[in-house]
């Protein structure tokens, strides 16, 4: 059997809940920095307090993917429960962020809003390959992106729309300005009613017609049996590495975030070192043992664009914390985030982030099927990077900052194809019994590029940059050159459209 053809109502209302899960990460990205810097935070600490957003992603995506692959609720579904519970804990989150008095508070409720909206995020990535057929996951990864990129532009303009209509933009300092705390209590709103939307417009498919389909493949491996076929010594290289990234650490005086990254190398080897005996033991299959077992057994087409990923998601990751920080001192300029020059280029900042989603969502549903029909997805998703490469390096001839737009056009083209192509071709070559826990294994490499952002940039930069962000654009722009070579090596036999 095949799953039947959805038409374009459908396939809104299998993904209309990202917008507003969108709208959520919008607002977070485009103004937790601001937000920091208003409670009191230096320049210098920002990438230590944005780990919290990649850390809960590493360590909560694969977790949902391995459980709603198990789940079956009735009615309500196996990936539904999971966007419904995200979303009412988002919204939470946002509705008390703007509340902080402290920094520390600010942090930790950044830790729980980010961690609700991947608990709805990832079943989502999901859930497309669940309900269609696999002619028609471009179309719908497609459709995801467009919806990612309308919230983002609503989330992103929340601010500087308030402004415009006589909301406060300026506040005392150590107070989040009105602005800030009213869109983020719009987009709480926005965020559950979306992901509701979904829950009550769409109906899964039930295990036992999942198991009637063409495309539902049970013969994948055994997350186990490809534990009990490893060395139980290999992941002994992993607690060595981590040992080695603390010593550096200690020897050279690197940023204190980079121990972060060491304890969670070490943690790995030593989770997999369990693993691995528990396998060989013949325990019964957990958890621990299938997410272990899936991300050693990779497929060899997702460790390709694995490293893509790890590319893309590192330029992104440097444009989302040091955005802010780059327009309001070298195009407005001041560093002062008491300022009313700094407010105005944080605002700025969100129209430029609305710029550049707006374009990801027209070129989803224009561009992108256009060029993936006549050249192919791998030659589509390298001409996208390309083009955010040449987005961030015009950052460095650009002097007035409404000329900035154009650079958001470049990078606009690239956000749609990040979020769209390698879903696209993941979906149609992956076993879909085993959709959601390698769609959340493919966020680890997501996630642990904005860790080494996190962590070895703010070294990087002290070394080298002191007091120049403008530089993270550059390492930008390269990394992206690099996730386009690395697309070449993604060999696809037979293309789908």
């Amino acid at each position: 059997m095949e799953k039947p053809r959805q038409d374009w109502a459908g396939l809104a209302n299998i993904s209309f809940g990202f917008f507003g899960i969108q709208i959520g990460f919008a607002l977070q990205n485009a103004n937790m920095s601001r937000v920091f810097q208003s409670l009191g935070s230096s320049m210098d600490d920002l990438p230590a307090l944005w780990v919290a957003a990649p850390l809960t992603g590493l360590l909560i995506q694969p977790v949902i993917g391995h459980m709603s692959d198990r789940t079956w609720l009735g009615r309500l579904g196996r990936r539904r429960p999971y966007f419904l519970a995200g979303a009412v804990l988002a919204a939470l989150s946002l509705f008390l962020m703007p509340l902080s008095p402290v920094l520390l508070m600010a942090a930790l409720l950044l830790w729980t809003l980010d961690a609700s909206l991947n608990v709805s995020m990832e079943p989502f990535r999901a859930f497309v390959g669940d309900m269609l057929r696999k002619d028609q996951h471009t179309a719908g990864y497609a459709v995801q992106t467009a919806f990612i990129g309308a919230g983002a532009v609503v989330g992103s303009l929340f601010p500087y729309l308030l402004e415009h209509l006589g909301v406060a933009n300026e506040a005392a300092p150590g107070v989040i300005p009105d602005t800030v705390r009213y869109s983020f209590w719009a987009g709480g709103v926005a965020l559950f009613a979306a992901v509701l939307w979904t829950v009550v417009t769409t109906r899964e498919y039930s295990p036992e017609e999942l198991a009637r389909f063409a495309d539902h493949d049970e013969a994948a491996a055994h997350a186990e049996a490809n534990l009990a076929e490893r060395d139980s010594a290999a992941p002994f290289g992993w607690i060595v590495a981590g040992i080695a990234a603390g010593l550096v650490t200690m020897q050279f005086g690197l940023e204190k975030e980079v121990y972060l990254l060491a304890g969670l190398l070490v943690g790995y080897g030593l989770i997999s070192h369990v693993a691995i005996r528990l396998a060989r033991a013949g325990r019964p299959a957990s958890m621990l043992t299938g997410i272990v077992g899936d991300f050693s057994g990779m497929p060899d087409i997702m460790k390709r664009l694995a490293l893509v990923q790890f590319f893309s998601w590192s330029a992104l990751f440097i444009m989302w914390i040091n955005t802010t920080p780059i327009v309001a001192k070298d195009f407005f300029g001041s560093a002062d985030p008491a300022s009313a020059a700094y407010q105005e280029g944080g605002n700025w900042v969100g129209v430029l982030f609305s710029v550049y989603n707006g374009v990801a969502a027209i070129a989803a549903l224009t561009l992108l099927p256009f060029l993936s029909r006549r050249f192919g997805k791998v030659r589509t998703h390298i001409f996208g990077l390309l083009c955010g490469a040449a987005g961030f390096a015009s950052f460095f001839v650009i002097k007035d900052p409404t000329w900035l737009i154009l650079s958001e056009v470049g990078i606009g083209i690239a956000w749609a194809s990040i979020l769209a192509m390698p879903y696209a071709i993941l979906a149609s070559s992956l076993p879909q019994a085993k959709l959601g826990i390698y769609m959340g294994l493919f966020n680890v490499f997501v996630v642990v590029p904005q860790l080494l952002v996190a962590t070895v940039m703010g070294s990087i930069m002290k070394a080298f940059f002191p007091g120049e962000p403008i530089w993270t654009m550059a390492f930008a722009a390269g990394t992206l050159v690099l996730a386009a070579l690395s697309m070449a090596r993604v060999n696809l036999p037979a293309e789908r459209t």
